[in-house]
């Protein structure tokens, strides 16, 4: 098979076709069965070559560089090592939030920027933490920062700098990765990097406060059929919250999540899988089954129109589409930056750019030194 065949493909058909009958009535309600191997351009087009950044885009995107890890940007030194992140609106502008995944300093920053998409300033909205991974918005506006170590925290934080952080413990003490909030049932759910992870819900006692709730783990019934039981003890010292329940379900290196209709979408890197658990039919199946273009299943964003983003972390360092017809391409590519990962996809409000990073950019420095933070602008589907 070609390269270029490579990195366009169809969903396995076993795949497409169970999870078009498992999310009736989801994002995924559309998902037609597709020929095994059968091959397709994404919905824009194939990349071309790679531009002055060594970014490769469809015809009619461009990209540009925002920041750069230990450099300084809008009058803050731009973290190392940046990962989860997210938009956020502000006035007729918009800001965009970035982890940064270094020991003991972690913390999260921020990028403003005008309405016209000029940057006006940058500033840090989190300090002294530690291995800030991944995390989520949240409806309130706030921006839930994840520790990815033993007994890990997740801290609700401010993107606007105008109030101090606040530690969550009531979420668990865990390895965590990612937060995506579910509206429609006022939960938040968390995935667990850990090669026997969990996946986990949250439910506050009032929604919009995050200082006390419930913390259920995912447990399997009988086939894909699933169901919630608490967690005894969310902030254990030493028996771990994946170790807690006996019949919680277990996956291989919890990474990305992201909610939207009623379905919880999330990813899992030791399998190569893209998971959505179905809220309607308490289900949960394989997506994506890691046999085509998309390698090192990552961070996950999504959009109104129905797409996935999935970043890669490896591979050969891509932003993947899929779609609601079950298409699965390229929408961007780095070259040289092979010993680094993509982290933090994140849409402005009005859908028209995409943010993300490239942890460790073209040095491939495990510090993080050489991130590097990018803009996409172009006619994405929203």
């Amino acid at each position: 098979m070609s390269s270029r065949t490579d990195r366009r493909t169809f969903l396995r058909a076993a795949t497409a076709g169970t999870a078009a009958l498992a999310f009736s009535g989801s994002l995924w309600q559309s998902a037609a069965a597709a020929a095994p191997g059968a091959a397709a351009d994404g919905p824009y087009g194939p990349l071309l070559a790679p531009d002055a950044n060594g970014v490769a885009l469809p015809a009619g995107f461009a990209a540009r560089v925002v920041a750069r890890s230990t450099h300084m940007v809008g009058g803050t030194l731009w973290h190392s090592a940046p990962d989860g992140g997210a938009c956020f609106a502000d006035g007729a502008g918009w800001i965009y939030v970035s982890n940064s995944e270094l020991p003991l300093i972690g913390g999260a920053s921020a990028l403003r920027f005008r309405a016209d998409g000029t940057l006006d300033r940058a500033y840090r909205i989190l300090s002294g933490t530690n291995l800030n991974c991944a995390g989520g918005a949240t409806p309130w506006g706030t921006w839930l920062s994840c520790e990815e170590i033993f007994r890990g925290r997740v801290f609700e934080t401010d993107p606007y700098g105008n109030r101090p952080a606040v530690s969550r413990t009531a979420m668990g003490r865990f390895k965590h990765e990612a937060a995506a909030c579910d509206p429609d049932h006022r939960v938040v759910y968390l995935t667990e990097d850990e090669d026997d992870g969990c996946l986990y819900r949250f439910t506050p006692d009032v929604w919009g406060d995050l200082s006390r709730g419930r913390l259920d783990v995912l447990c399997t019934t009988s086939g894909d059929a699933v169901e919630w039981r608490p967690v005894p003890n969310p902030s254990a010292p030493f028996t771990q919250t994946r170790h807690q329940v006996d019949a919680a379900r277990h996956f291989d290196g919890g990474e990305g999540c992201h909610y939207s209709n009623g379905v919880c979408y999330f990813t899992a890197k030791g399998d190569r899988k893209v998971w959505a658990y179905d809220t309607n039919s308490s289900t949960v199946r394989a997506l994506y089954g890691g046999d085509g273009t998309l390698n090192g299943v990552d961070n996950v964003t999504g959009t109104a129109a129905g797409d996935l983003y999935v970043a890669e972390d490896g591979g050969n360092m891509e932003i993947n589409i899929i779609t609601p017809d079950s298409v699965v391409a390229p929408v961007l590519r780095l070259d040289g930056q092979g010993e680094s990962e993509i982290t933090g996809p994140a849409f402005s409000p009005d859908g028209s750019r995409l943010y993300f990073s490239s942890q460790r950019g073209t040095s491939g420095e495990r510090t993080g030194s050489g991130g590097i933070t990018y803009e996409v602008r172009g006619p994405f589907r929203h």
